[in-house]
């Protein structure tokens, strides 16, 4: 995925409203920057932290920024959520997620389960039978404790619903797949944020064992975009 338009640094100010971010320009200007994230971003909000904006070409955008990256410790992370979906629909059919190849079409944000859209669906050319369907929740991550990766950052009843949901397909007779992305190149491992949430670190690990595939691959990250790069090892 490559950014359209050349980023802006700049130093974050403080992050606020959940969505929205106060940010300080190289002139010296303070512009107020859309925050595409619901999370906590414990530990990607520090005042002072280098920060990357977007323009927003959108006319209709009610802001004229939008806050893409953080460094962190000389890393960068990306915390808008608005692009993990995109992000895996390129590296499935580039071919990065071998996992995920082989299927004859993909589509994004359907519906399906209790009143959910599942992020991709799959389906193989033989698309009648409930076993060409693949059903895959795509989670950004930008946690890091110790050297591990770890999803969430806060609790989060609604990706637990999420995982409640693809173990039902599962029982359907489809294949789901839990595939998180870790937009940051300095963490080992993945783990369930089990100390923040641990109602869905159990829903993990009983998706887990009801069938749910799970995977989670690493991104590489520059001012001029980001793609999925490689796997990741899971430590549960």
């Amino acid at each position: 995925m490559i950014f359209e338009n050349a980023l802006t640094e700049g130093r974050l100010i403080k992050r606020y409203k959940r969505f929205l971010a106060d940010v300080e320009l190289p002139d010296g200007s303070v512009v107020v920057a859309h925050c595409a994230n619901s999370g906590s971003m414990l530990g990607c909000k520090e005042p002072g932290s280098r920060v990357y904006l977007s323009p927003n070409t959108n006319p209709k955008a009610k802001l004229d920024w939008r806050w893409e990256m953080v460094e962190v410790d000389g890393h960068l992370v990306g915390i808008n959520t608005s692009h993990p979906n995109k992000l895996a629909e390129e590296a499935i059919l580039g071919g990065v997620i071998p996992e995920l190849a082989g299927y004859g079409s993909l589509r994004r944000e359907v519906k399906y389960g209790q009143n959910s859209r599942i992020d991709i669906l799959l389906e193989a050319p033989e698309e009648a039978s409930k076993s060409a369907q693949c059903f895959v929740e795509v989670k950004n991550v930008t946690l890091k404790v110790g050297d591990d990766a770890q999803f969430p950052d806060a609790v989060t009843a609604r990706g637990t619903k999420h995982l409640r949901e693809l173990m039902d397909m599962v029982t359907e007779g489809h294949r789901a797949v839990m595939l998180y992305l870790v937009q940051r190149g300095d963490c080992l491992s993945f783990a369930p944020a089990a100390d923040i949430d641990p109602t869905y670190a159990a829903a993990l690990r009983e998706a887990k064992e009801a069938g749910v595939e799970t995977l989670c691959y690493v991104c590489d990250l520059s001012t001029e975009g980001i793609r999925v790069d490689r796997p990741m090892p899971m430590g549960f």
